[in-house]
C-alpha cells in the first residue's frame, strides 16, 4: 500500500526509520513538495515565525494540531500522511478524563 506522499507503508526496509518520531522528515518533505529553498521559506509558507520551525527540528517543540492543519492546507497532503511522515502511527487520539474534571477546590457547575 502506497500513500499519497509516495511512501510504501508496508515496506520493511524503511519501517525502523519510519516508526520513530522524527519531525525533520515531515519538514524536509514539505520543503521538497512545496519546492522551497529552506526552513525560512517554509516558515513563511506556513505563516509561522522561523524559530518555530527550528524548535520543531531540534525536538524542543512538538508539531501542534493547528500547525498540522496549516501544513495540510498549504501542501494538500492529508493529515494522516503528515502524521505518518513524522512517525505518528496512532489510529485514535484520546483525551484523558483528568482534562474534564475540576481541580480540587473548584466549584462544579
Amino acid at each position: 500500500m502506497t500513500n499519497q506522499v509516495g511512501i510504501d507503508m508496508n515496506s520493511d526496509s524503511d519501517s525502523d526509520d519510519l516508526l520513530q518520531y522524527n519531525p525533520n522528515r515531515l519538514l524536509d518533505t514539505l520543503i521538497e513538495n512545496l519546492r522551497l529553498k529552506n526552513d525560512a521559506a517554509l516558515s513563511r509558507a506556513l505563516e509561522v515565525a522561523p524559530p518555530v520551525i527550528s524548535k520543531i527540528r531540534h525536538h524542543r517543540l512538538p508539531v501542534g494540531a493547528s500547525l498540522l492543519i496549516r501544513m495540510h492546507e498549504v501542501s494538500d497532503l492529508s493529515i494522516r500522511d503528515l502524521r505518518y511522515l513524522m512517525g505518528d502511527r496512532r489510529n485514535k487520539f484520546r483525551i484523558s478524563d483528568k482534562q474534564f474534571k475540576p481541580k480540587d477546590g473548584e466549584p462544579q457547575s
